[in-house]
């Protein structure tokens, strides 16, 4: 075999073997079914796409071929425990659970396993915290800089000044929901506003209690921290009360297609937060056109690229075929193993010569990951649905969040959790 070529680094001649090597393991799971099944299905197919992508146009990974394994987790903690075990013996390189529930439940799991994990823009904040939790990555931003932004934007609308604001919080009642709380609580003293918490319990079909009770109280705000189906239901209360969609803001996971379409016309206005671009003009997509949609090798119909979805499961699995080859070059070969592949995520660089190389420039943020750091910058944007033109359009660049009260709260959280499970911090250079 002649040496192969890894993108992004210098040819590297210790990569010629006569032995064929195993495809790179990347499990997905995925929720098709269920409460959550209509937002789970198009990440699920963003994110294998995106591999069928790389191994129909570029060969592979390094030139091996991408081998995503799918299990029906059904937004489950238990079964995407279940998942995690029955699939770990197939030399996986990362999950990526899309539950905060199922990640809590693995974070010690795969520390244990020498597995790395991947949550997005969920999971546990404090993970970012690179020393204590070695295996663990939430880049390029984590719900507590989700509370920052929406808060900065709330600032931005008010000239810097939102003392005597009160500002609700609409969140599902779930580890997720409850992720921003402690955040929105410090900056509700930093800048003196008033935070107002109005649980939902799953799945968030009835919530009239609750829209009733925002219509007595009439928040000058309201930010949400849903998922599936609460959503939908969320923004068609507001409407029923007359609540105004540009003072609603959704979680990055409040802020699908999914959610908006069900309520028309009157969800104009509806804001959301976001950690990449929405749409389908960028290069990338006339290549799943090409090499996936129209060869018929798509994971679903096709009818889903270029939703804010698909878009995000196509991102993430982009971020891990470049951790992967970040991973190949650092350790002189393509058939990379999960401790070599968390050394990848460690050393991701995601500058714009790289965005614009994947025929993805603008899409993201630029950022880097390092030892102690393995969420990036924290930068985030916000969208606002155009019921007219039917989509998603951001309004604003990407910006950073509150580092001054977010930094003390991950140092404390992850301390706090080292110590408790007796973890070793892992050295940094």
């Amino acid at each position: 075999m002649s040496p192969l070529k890894i993108v992004g680094v210098a040819l590297i001649t210790s990569l010629a073997s006569t032995a064929a090597m195993a495809d790179l393991v990347f499990p997905s799971l995925s929720y098709r079914t269920g409460a959550y099944g209509a937002n789970g299905i198009p990440f699920a197919d963003g994110y294998a796409d995106y591999f069928t992508l790389v191994n129909e146009r570029d060969g592979g990974i390094g030139g091996v071929p991408a081998k995503v394994i799918e299990c029906e987790t059904g937004y489950n903690t238990q079964k995407g425990v279940e998942c995690y075990e029955s699939t770990k013996g197939e030399n996986p390189l990362v999950y990526q659970p899309l539950s905060t529930g199922i990640t809590y439940q693995l974070i010690p799991k795969v520390t244990a396993d020498g597995i790395p994990m991947h949550t997005m823009g969920y999971g546990r904040t404090s993970a970012k915290n690179g020393m204590v939790f070695s295996n663990v990555f939430n880049y390029p931003a984590n719900y507590w800089d989700g509370a920052s932004h929406a808060i900065n934007h709330i600032l931005g609308e008010n000239g810097g000044d939102i003392k005597d604001k009160n500002i609700a919080l609409v969140y599902h009642n779930s580890a997720y929901g409850k992720e921003p709380i402690r955040t929105l609580t410090e900056l509700s003293a930093k800048h003196g506003f008033k935070l107002t918490e109005v649980p939902v319990d799953h799945p968030g079909q009835e919530q009239k209690s609750q829209w009733l009770q925002i219509r007595r109280t009439r928040p000058d705000y309201v930010l949400m921290w849903g998922w599936g189906v609460m959503n939908q239901v969320a923004i068609q209360e507001a409407v029923n009360i007359g609540y105004p969609m540009e003072n609603f803001i959704g979680i990055w996971w409040s802020g699908s297609e999914n959610d908006v379409i069900p309520a028309g016309a009157k969800a104009n206005g509806y804001k959301a937060l976001t950690f990449h671009a929405v749409g389908n003009d960028f290069p990338v997509f006339d290549d799943i056109k090409k090499h996936v949609v129209d060869a018929g090798k798509a994971a679903g119909a096709g009818d889903q690229v270029g939703t804010v979805l698909y878009n995000r499961g196509m991102y993430a699995a982009m971020l891990a075929v470049e951790a992967a080859k970040t991973a190949q070059g650092i350790h002189g070969t393509a058939d990379i193993n999960a401790a070599q592949m968390r050394d990848g995520m460690e050393a991701l660089v995601m500058d714009a010569a790289k965005m614009e190389s994947l025929g993805m420039a603008g899409f993201g943020p630029e950022f880097a990951v390092d030892c102690k750091n393995h969420g990036g910058p924290g930068l985030g944007a916000m969208q606002q649905w155009d019921a007219g033109a039917g989509e998603w359009k951001l309004i604003s660049d990407f910006e950073p969040s509150d580092m001054e009260i977010i930094q003390p709260l991950i140092d404390e959280d992850s301390n706090a959790f080292a110590e408790e499970s007796k973890i070793e911090l892992q050295e940094c250079a």
